[in-house]
């Protein structure tokens, strides 16, 4: 019999879902869509990415409500880069 508290365990160390490169590319251009296609904190409307709030390292999915709609400046600041 399975300890339950090791099943627990494994279930934590799962990574978030993980959508295949299609399924992907559907729900990022449906963030941009209810993110207007801009950037809402700098207004920007160019060089658009899609960031995770949530990293999947953290378990944050493929999900929509887990992404926002990012300038590549902004971005790159998220990621510890200079922007």
């Amino acid at each position: 019999m399975q300890n339950p508290i090791n099943s627990v365990l494994l279930r934590q160390k799962q990574l978030g879902l993980k959508l295949n490169p299609e399924e992907y590319r559907i729900v990022r251009n449906r963030v941009l869509e209810r993110d207007g296609w801009r950037f809402q904190e700098c207004g920007s409307m160019e060089g658009l990415e899609v960031h995770r709030m949530k990293p999947r390292s953290r378990l944050g999915g493929d999900v929509m409500h887990n992404f926002i709609t990012l300038c590549v400046g902004c971005h790159s600041k998220c990621h510890g880069g200079r922007g």
